[in-house]
């Protein structure tokens, strides 16, 4: 290899170890920011940078959960699942007219929630069996867990939509605290305690390693089995969360809720610079993802942009940060 050839090695992995992804995203953020600003002057003002945050705080969890799981070179695409199927579980049980599409059984609030969390754990649970123990393969088995639960919540209230919750119930969507929406307290603290946990406990630091090789893991003692599978009970508890604070937001809980959501999980997660193939990326990557969708949306929503036009913009930045990736020597962009 020519010495030109080994300095554009050298300098493409000093500028991935850099986090040049995650860097790049920032100046995006300020020219989108201030394309939005010169379209429409409402876009800078207090009241929709705190609505964007808002909005961005269920996407953001679901972000936390896909990226642990990402990073161990596995998949969840049952996610978007959780965040419907648990709070309607949750909102059916407390509901208490059959005819509106409620159980009748008039379930204890504080009961509902914790119930709606054990179910997300026990989806996730049944995840981890399912990858780990059996041995099946991440993606057929979140694939088919994602239909599961799509089509239970749709046969739970045949369709309907469930409203006039307990404020309890909805407490963590639409509360604030010191006069900014709780959600967002919750997602910056979730960021924070994941982002620590990642890149100082040596349990984030496992994380990385069974990504990058799960069998070099285990001969460094590492349980790989018993990591992946609370991996994916930590990811479906999050994902109830999630589904908590969107009800709150909305003030109901709808049959459709949740999806399509894991089509901007991965959106936020790839431009972010999370590696696909497990072992590398970042939280504060993924979280500038978000922003950056969350920004780019609300922007084209100001300009009237049609909704449909905005998925084929969130397709063409994923290509884009492909390509970005395989220019900066990301060998994830080639997979």
């Amino acid at each position: 290899m020519s010495a030109v050839a080994v300095n554009q090695q050298n300098f493409r992995t000093r500028l991935a170890g850099l986090g040049l992804r995650e860097l790049t995203l920032i100046p995006a953020l300020i020219l989108i920011g201030f394309v939005g600003w010169l379209n429409n002057p409402a876009f800078l003002t207090a009241d929709n940078i705190v609505n964007i945050l808002q909005q961005s705080s269920e996407l953001s969890i679901l972000v936390i959960a896909e990226t642990l799981i990402l990073l161990l070179a596995k998949i969840d695409l049952s996610l978007e699942s959780i965040v419907g199927f648990a709070p309607m579980l949750g909102a059916w049980l407390i509901a208490t007219d059959p005819s509106l599409g409620g159980s009748g059984i008039g379930l204890n609030p504080a009961l509902a929630i914790a119930l709606v969390f054990v179910t997300g754990a026990a989806v996730g649970a049944i995840n981890g069996f399912l990858v780990v123990t059996m041995r099946l393969s991440p993606f057929i088995v979140t694939l088919s867990i994602l239909i599961l639960l799509r089509g239970m919540t749709l046969g739970l209230t045949n369709g309907t939509t469930l409203f006039d919750l307990p404020d309890s119930f909805l407490y963590l969507g639409n509360a604030k605290w010191a006069g900014v929406p709780a959600s967002i307290w919750i997602a910056a603290l979730l960021y924070l305690v994941f982002g620590i946990v990642l890149r100082y406990h040596r349990l984030g630091r496992a994380l990385y390693a069974i990504g990058g090789n799960p069998e070099a893991a285990r001969v460094a003692g590492i349980q790989v089995d018993r990591i992946v599978w609370g991996t994916y009970i930590v990811a479906g508890l999050l994902a109830a969360l999630a589904g908590l604070m969107l009800s709150g937001r909305i003030a109901s809980v709808v049959s459709s809720q949740g999806q399509n959501m894991i089509f901007y999980v991965f959106a936020a997660s790839v431009i972010g610079g999370v590696n696909l193939n497990g072992g590398r990326g970042r939280l504060i990557g993924a979280l500038t993802g978000v922003l950056l969708l969350g920004v780019l949306q609300n922007v084209l929503t100001l300009s009237q942009v049609p909704s449909f036009w905005i998925d084929a913009v969130y397709g063409a930045i994923i290509l884009l940060a492909l390509i970005f990736a395989r220019l900066t020597g990301d060998r994830s962009a080639d997979n």
